[in-house]
């Protein structure tokens, strides 16, 4: 890995490979783009990138788009790190073979490798993940544990720096990872320069909690699909009714009115139940204690939790995680966070 001052560019390698996920390329890259130079010129100053393939040619994503021009793999020790972004996972066991080498020769050569969205299955295909927990978006976290059940997923959080391992989730969460590796090698003005021209607030920690599925099923009143999609990315937190109901431009009385005509429940009974089901999620494919859930999930301690949760689900959240590591116990499904007007929490 090439060391350098703050004034000197941060290189990135691309490993493009075949059908790889568009959104988080763009967003890791246009992060770079945007703090490589000054206003919106795109100088390769502050920060370099090279897109690489195994064959050297224009690579294909799963959107249909194509990168062009692509290179050769170089000299690993070029970069400050290697950034893979995988592809879509239909195609099973497929392996790139000129890519997972490429990949073990830069950890050979102290490189950092960053694995982006499914990227983190290929580290894990060239060997290069054992001993390590990886980060995993919810949606690939069933697939990852079917197929390398040796490895240690998290799908509680957006990435993982595990020094010479960085793994994102993927997503908008790639703008993050790179906002943090800008931070880190050119300093917080540039990549919040970056993210201030992305629309971004903020970068967005780590540890920073990946947004958990809510599948809309016949919900056909507006407001309520609006504040139930608030709920959702608020799933840490007890949001208080007055707060919701300004959220989405609307009277808390209509809120609740609008909440029991279309589900049956007030918002904040619906607002409880959709956390209580976050933290059973957590319970079965985290590590985390039952205190840090409760409090991850926005309950004020652990007996408020486990009073609640047992209300809910009938047994205790320690009873609940004990039942689902007994080999052949029950797993929740990644997917269960489904909401109807016909199946209420």
């Amino acid at each position: 890995m090439s060391t350098h001052l703050a004034d000197e560019p941060l290189t990135i390698g691309f490993v493009l490979l075949n059908r790889f996920t568009l959104m988080p390329f763009a967003a890791f890259v246009d992060c770079l783009r945007l703090a490589a130079d000054e206003g919106d010129r795109s100088r390769q100053l502050r920060c370099r990138w090279t897109f690489m393939a195994s064959n050297g040619e224009a690579v294909l994503s799963s959107s249909g788009a194509a990168i062009s021009p692509c290179e050769p793999f170089s000299d690993p020790g070029e970069f400050d790190y290697i950034v893979v972004v995988g592809g879509v996972q239909a195609d099973g066991d497929r392996q790139d073979s000129a890519a997972l080498a490429y990949l073990r020769e830069a950890a050979g050569a102290g490189v950092p490798l960053v694995g982006l969205c499914t990227g983190v299955f290929a580290l894990i295909q060239a060997g290069l993940m054992k001993g390590r927990r990886c980060c995993v978006s919810w949606y690939h976290h069933r697939d990852l544990v079917q197929r390398f059940p040796a490895i240690e997923p998290v799908a509680d959080r957006l990435f993982i720096d595990d020094g010479d391992r960085l793994t994102c989730a993927g997503g908008a969460a790639a703008a993050d990872l790179a906002a943090y590796l800008i931070e880190r090698h050119q300093g917080k003005a540039w990549a919040m320069k970056s993210l201030n021209i992305m629309l971004l607030d903020e970068a967005r920690a780590g540890t920073h909690p990946q947004p958990q599925p809510v599948v809309f099923g016949k919900i056909e009143d507006r407001l309520v699909r609006r504040a139930i999609a608030v709920l959702e990315q608020h799933l840490g937190e007890a949001l208080t009714m007055e707060a919701l109901a300004e959220r989405v431009g609307t009277s808390r009385r209509n809120l609740e009115r609008r909440f029991r005509d279309t589900l049956g429940v007030s918002p904040l009974k619906f607002s409880r139940d959709l956390r209580l089901r976050y933290g059973l999620w957590l319970l079965h494919y985290t590590g985390k204690s039952i205190t840090a859930i409760g409090e991850r999930c926005g309950f004020a301690d652990t007996a408020h939790f486990s009073r609640h949760f047992r209300s809910a689900f009938g047994t205790t959240p320690s009873e609940m995680r004990k039942r689902a590591s007994e080999p052949g116990g029950d797993r929740v499904d990644p997917f269960f966070l489904h909401i109807d007007d016909q199946s209420v929490p």
